[in-house]
């Protein structure tokens, strides 16, 4: 009776929900614990089968689910993993182990079967493999290489970006390469004794640092590296390091100097060639100013009907135009200085005009007006910016072929302190293709002798020492539109002009 009494005291003290059950999975036991879990009376449970209190079903288990055949045909203990649902329809995970009371001929009497809620411990166990794959992830994903190692120097570790970068496939490498045979000689331990140091970003930190990593294949291959070491309960467990290939950046950087040094000899080129153009237009200057006043004496002492007084005028003209070439020259040179003062743009416009009135090219052309009626006052040298105004309407007038229209208009931005000047035209326009190349110094599209190249450069070296903006506004067949911007003067921050 005492033994009894003992062995359903053990029974009962146990400390998961348990049941006792016969081979043919009908329950005979089952313990408080158990009646509590389901909330049952053993009324309710003493003689059904196992799968009607477990899963509230008619049908047996599968055979190959059923831990507790498992037992009968193996006659060993077992376990097993089993997700539920709770009366509160949240998941729980019970590890049930299972085990076999025989019976003095080895055969297999009872089943004792105990459910452990191991719910708490499954779901952090999910949620740190969540945590790791999406590390692993990360790591993956990146597109820095990273490369981890033990503290002697077997790789554990390196993503896709790192396998790239050293030149390694997905056998090699992991577990069995050293670390230090990636770097120089000499490199990895220069990189620990970094690590070991508080003067590279803090001890167990290495902050950016260039270094020459090795590949598979020997070639050596510059690189940006940060590194760090992983501890474990304070101790050294593992390096980190993650690198960046500098080659790209390095070509990037020649080529800017190559572009940079290019640019250098070719600024060199020009300031040697505005020193000549200086020279030549000094030289030339004078003998040209001769020739106009003899041609002129000349012409003026001519008879009406001289069969020699075309070629005169001819003369006349081109030496005109010849001196205007020195003047695009000295001013493409910078020799020319530049004086301040003050006046109306529209003053300087139609000055520029009166100039151009008897100008052959502007014989067909009609020349329209479009002036603000606002003061558009400016500060800077008004006879240079005559002489780029003359230079856009020159080039205006060769672009359009017969009778055609200029026109010219005004107007400011009181707000943003700019004057906007545009000259419209009815020309063929400019091709896309040279479009860049309009402002250089010495491009032209005219045929040889008749143009220098100087016009529209002269014009945006005007432009620029007025601290204002040139550009093409729009262009077609139909025309083209230069839009000149200008500071606007303000004599007071709120005296209106």
């Amino acid at each position: 009776m005492k033994k009894i009494d003992w062995h359903k005291k053990l029974f009962e003290s146990l400390s998961f929900p348990t049941l006792i059950l016969t081979p043919d999975m009908t329950i005979v036991a089952a313990n408080k614990r158990f009646l509590k879990k389901y909330s049952q009376g053993k009324e309710k449970i003493i003689g059904k089968k196992c799968h009607n209190i477990l899963y509230q079903s008619e049908d047996p288990c599968p055979e190959s689910s059923c831990p507790f055949l498992k037992v009968l045909h193996n006659k060993d203990a077992t376990s097993s993993l089993k997700k539920t649902t709770g009366a509160d329809g949240a998941e729980i995970y019970e590890d049930r182990v299972c085990s076999p009371i025989l019976n003095n001929n080895g055969d297999v009497d009872y089943i004792i079967a105990s459910f452990r809620d191991i719910t708490k411990t499954k779901l952090l166990e999910i949620e740190l493999q969540k945590t790791s794959e999406f590390l692993e992830n990360i790591i993956a994903s990146s597109a820095s290489a990273i490369l981890v190692a033990d503290m002697k120097g077997v790789i554990l570790r390196m993503n896709e970006s790192a396998r790239k970068l050293f030149g390694y496939t997905d056998k090699v490498a992991i577990g069995a390469s050293i670390a230090e045979y990636l770097y120089t000689p000499g490199g990895a331990r220069s990189i620990m004794k970094k690590l070991r140091s508080p003067d590279y970003g803090g001890v167990g930190k290495l902050y950016t640092t260039e270094m020459t990593i090795i590949t598979s294949s020997g070639e050596e291959i510059p690189v940006e590296m940060t590194a760090s070491i992983i501890y474990q309960d304070g101790k050294e467990v593992a390096t980190m390091g993650i690198y960046n290939d500098l080659r790209p950046k390095i070509e990037i950087e020649k080529k800017l100097k190559e572009a940079e040094q290019i640019k250098l000899e070719q600024s060199n080129k020009m300031a040697s060639l505005g020193q000549l153009a200086a020279g030549v237009a000094h030289e030339i200057n004078n003998p040209l100013s001769g020739i106009l006043i003899d041609a002129s004496l000349i012409l003026e002492e001519l008879d009406e009907d001289s069969n020699i007084k075309n070629d005169m005028q001819n003369i006349i003209a081109d030496t005109h135009r010849c001196k205007d070439i020195v003047k695009n020259l000295l001013a493409y040179s910078r020799q020319t200085e530049m004086k301040r003062e003050l006046f109306n743009i529209n003053d300087v416009i139609e000055q520029t005009l009166s100039f151009l009135s008897h100008h052959a090219l502007l014989q067909n052309i009609t020349i329209n007006r479009e002036f603000s009626a606002s003061m558009l006052m400016c500060e800077g040298d008004k006879n240079q910016l005559v002489q780029a105004f003359t230079n856009i309407i020159i080039n205006a007038a060769h672009a359009i072929t017969g009778k055609g229209d200029i026109t010219i208009c005004t107007r400011r931005d009181k707000p943003k302190g700019k004057i906007y000047i545009e000259f419209r035209d009815t020309g063929c326009g400019i091709p896309e293709a040279i479009l860049p190349r309009i402002f250089d110094h010495f491009f032209t599209t005219k045929e040889e002798g008749k143009g220098t190249g100087l016009g529209l450069g002269t014009v945006k070296s005007i432009v620029q020492k007025h601290r204002g903006k040139i550009k093409v506004k729009e262009t077609s067949p139909k025309g083209t539109t230069f839009l000149i911007e200008l500071p606007l003067f303000k004599v007071t921050e709120n005296a209106p002009l």
